[in-house]
């Protein structure tokens, strides 16, 4: 169900993530959860279930993946994990107390 709804204009918190298994190299469409961050620059993505989800390392390998929010395609580079701290301070200030509660996140620019 998630997949189905993520992506879409009308429901902007959840994107899809399109990227390739690092090992496999089978294709891979994630729904995932952008927070909003204070930056129109980057897409801020929590981790809830840790940096070791297959999704999170498989981007991590590639330096980056494509994700499709709001009806449009972005490409997003530069993948990074960062700590909680540091994930509250780049999100707004209505998701900084969510996101201060991940284990971890992952930053990518959006070029």
């Amino acid at each position: 169900m998630a997949l189905a709804l993520s992506g879409r204009r009308w429901f902007p918190l959840w994107a899809i993530m399109h990227h390739d298994g690092r090992r496999s190299g089978t294709h891979y469409d994630t729904p995932v959860a952008v927070i909003p961050a204070m930056s129109t620059d980057i897409f801020l993505i929590g981790l809830p279930w840790g940096p070791k989800t297959n999704w999170a390392r498989n981007v991590l390998a590639a330096g980056g993946a494509t994700v499709t929010w709001k009806g449009r395609v972005h490409r997003a580079t530069e993948p990074r994990l960062i700590d909680p701290k540091d994930a509250a301070a780049l999100a707004k200030p209505l998701f900084r107390r969510v996101v201060g509660r991940f284990a971890a996140s992952i930053v990518l620019t959006r070029p």
